[in-house]
């Protein structure tokens, strides 16, 4: 059986390595979550569903929404994660089009639990992208899906804000969370970046942003808070939900848009 190349590795049928996926198995429409779970809760809106692949972390499920085909991916958590995603992807799909479907911690007391918030860009706090780039290098959102994300949220009459995201490279430590036994270096680095109107952190939205604008895809992302830090409070289970499916909700509906 021959042999696949180390620096892009494959499986049988010449499916990607980590994702497991094949270029018919995938839409030009992507959608990534953070969390596998969330595909499914993403996919029960699909009219027609295609595809379901999983391979490790990675769950995929490719169908039809209001007419068009649009896939959706959970990628795991982190910015190391998601740049297999993107970069397996783009090795599949001509010209894809990204939304992160994710969740955050706000850091300004006013955008308060189970709020939306609209990445304009994002802040590289996480180090994967900058074997690609130097730190200069600005991870933006394109402008049509940040718009498509904003008309989604007021055809839905959901409130949403928009602003400077930063993109943190762990949940705990990175964010200044200070938890028994472990002691973060900075504690209070997130409120540093509130002071500036940073609006809030999270783990992919830069990895996301970056790699796009390096190929010329389009991206964006969405986020539900889960956490206000200001006010020290985390969202209720009833809460999530709700949140969630606010999110979901917006992301699909920003496709019409695009």
């Amino acid at each position: 059986m021959a042999r696949s190349s180390a620096d892009s590795p494959s499986l049988k049928e010449q499916r990607q390595y980590h994702i497991g996926l094949k270029s018919d198995e995938v839409a030009d429409l992507i959608l990534l979550c953070g969390d596998p779970d969330r595909v499914h809760k993403v996919a029960k809106h699909f009219d027609r569903i295609h595809h379901q692949v999983q391979n490790r972390e990675f769950v995929t499920s490719t169908g039809i929404y209001q007419g068009r085909a649009v896939s959706v991916i959970g990628t795991g958590i982190g910015a190391d994660n998601t740049e297999i995603a993107v970069v397996e992807l783009a090795q599949l799909v001509k010209n894809p089009t990204f939304i992160r479907i994710g969740s955050t911690g706000s850091l300004q007391p006013q955008i308060g639990i189970g709020g939306l918030i609209l990445s304009t860009a994002a802040m590289r706090l996480e180090n994967t992208t900058d074997y690609y780039v130097r730190k200069e290098y600005p991870a933006v959102a394109h402008f049509e899906v940040l718009t498509a994300l904003s008309q989604a949220c007021k055809h839905l009459g959901e409130p949403y804000h928009a602003g400077i995201t930063a993109t943190a490279p762990s949940f705990y430590g990175a964010q200044g969370r200070e938890i028994p036994g472990f002691f973060p270096r900075f504690p209070n680095f997130w409120q540093e970046l509130a002071q500036i109107g940073v609006l809030n952190l999270e783990m992919e939205a830069s990895a996301l942003l970056t790699l796009a604008s390096l190929r010329g895809f389009r991206a964006g992302v969405i986020c539900a808070v889960y956490a206000n830090r200001p006010n020290n409070e985390f969202i209720s289970d009833v809460e999530k939900k709700a949140a969630e499916d606010r999110a979901i909700r917006v992301a699909l509906e920003s496709l019409a848009y695009l």
